[in-house]
Parts: C-alpha cells; structure tokens; sequence
C-alpha cells in the first residue's frame, strides 16, 4: 500500500449526504488524517462559491479540484494554479443557441454565478449551494470575463430535449458531463467545460505544484466524472453508491455515502 499524502475528495454524493450535510464520522476522519499530516483537497464540479461553507466546516485550506477540473485554485490566497476557461468563440454561439430555442444556462467565472432570468434553479442554488446568481447580459460576461464552466439543468422533459439539444450541437466544442446530488436525485447538472479537461488533468497539475507523487494520492468518489480522477490517482475508492462504471475500476469500494463510506474508509487506509 502506498503511503498517501493526498486525499482527494469528491464532494456530492461522496463527502455530502441526502440531507446536504457532512456526518460527524466524515468530518471526524478528515480531522483525524488531517492530524496525520495527510493533505485533503476537494474534487468536485462545483464552483469555489459553492464550496466555500464546505471548506470553511472542514477547515481545509490550500488547492482545490473546482468545476469538474477547469480550475485548481486556493480560495485562501486567490492563487491559481491551472485554469482552462471556455473560448470566446464557442461560448457566444452557445449564448445564441439558448437563446434562440429557449433553453436555460448558467455562467460561472472563478468568483461569480450568472444567469439571464431566474428559474427553479435559481432558488436552489441559494438553498443548498449557498450561492445566488447575478442576472446579466451574458455576452457582457461572455466578452470581458473568463468564464471557467456553463452548465445546464435538467429535471423535466422539456429541460432533457433541451440539453440533449445542446449537447448534440455542440459536441465538438465543449466536454460535458452529468453530476447528481443525492439531496436532488430528479435533478441532472450537466456540466460544460473546454474539451480536454477532466479531475484527472487537474489533479496531476495539483499533484505537480504540492510536488507529490500520483502514486500517493488516494481519491474517492461516486459519479462518472471521477473515472479520469481515479484513472490519475494511485489509488481510487468507489463508494457504495457510486455508478457501477465507477466501482468496475476502483481498487476498493467502500459503504454507501449515508453509512459515512468516507469515514470507513479513511480508517481503513489514513488512519
């Protein structure tokens, strides 16, 4: 077994429950591998906003995974370590598209949320992310603002037609991916990033700039998006109730996020 230096952490579905919050036995194993001098950096298709609460209860400083692996960045000194925002021409036209066939789209900078009109999302957002939108002209954004992801969310379907709308036209600009939270298990983020960018990319850029090795990073996660994560760390732990295509490849599979699978893990192999 290595000897791991790094836990990389994915956050819904992983680190947050059905009731949106982080049980006493995952912040109790944090703490405890933290006191190990084990490192603890988030992995997650959230934006830093959104993360902040999360980051401020763990009380972990440093790099952190945002935006499904557009943005490595420390939120304590504003210091970036890799950014890959969205190009300026692919992300006008996808402006003009929504626009035209009436679909809903979120922007969102290192810093900032941005939607043209509110919607049920909007309302959740503020809930359970802790964040509200600013509503704006997104070419104003688009055109002098990097913008690190835009995403799309689905939980009808007319919101899937239009998704997959999107996402057909455009399949050869962007990379998407799909996240759920259990807290919203009707609920799709379909997240939209440049091509080329996954959490396995940003966390060997993360890796290089903390100067450990892949082979002592330990990552855990439950959704599609963390196959590329744990195809770069040295070791992956699916847990209970990650996506099958997930746990196939794992090295371990650990008990479901309600049971604190995170926590049963940590004990097994960080403390």
């Amino acid at each position: 077994m290595p000897d791991f230096q790094l836990a990389v952490i994915d956050v819904d579905g992983t680190l947050i429950n059905k009731q949106g919050k982080i049980s006493a036995a995952d912040k109790e194993a944090i703490g405890k591998a933290r006191d190990k001098g084990i490192l603890v950096a988030l992995s997650t298709g959230r934006v830093v906003p959104a993360c902040m609460y999360l980051l401020e209860e763990l009380g972990l400083d440093g790099f952190h995974i945002f935006c499904d692996g557009a943005l490595v960045y420390n939120p304590a000194t504003a210091q970036t370590c890799y950014s890959q925002p969205l190009c300026q021409g692919p992300l006008l036209s996808a402006i003009e598209f929504v626009r035209e066939h009436n679909i809903y789209l979120e922007l969102y900078t290192i810093l900032d949320y941005y939607v043209e009109y509110e919607n049920w999302s909007a309302k959740m957002h503020r809930e359970f992310f802790r964040i509200s939108p600013t509503v704006t002209d997104f070419k104003k954004v688009a055109l002098t603002q990097d913008v690190q992801k835009i995403e799309l969310m689905v939980h009808d379907q007319t919101e899937r037609r239009g998704a997959e709308l999107f996402m057909s036209h455009f399949e050869d600009d962007f990379h998407f991916s799909i996240a759920r939270a259990p807290a919203y298990p009707e609920v799709e983020f379909v997240n939209i990033v440049s091509p080329g960018i996954s959490k396995g990319r940003a966390l060997e850029k993360m890796a290089a700039q903390m100067g450990i090795s892949l082979r002592n990073v330990i990552a855990f996660g439950d959704g599609s998006n963390d196959l590329p994560l744990f195809r770069a760390a040295g070791f992956g732990v699916a847990m209970g109730n990650a996506r099958a295509e997930l746990k196939e490849i794992a090295d371990y599979v650990t008990l479901d996020v309600e049971e604190s699978g995170l926590a049963a893990a940590f004990n097994k192999f960080l403390i």
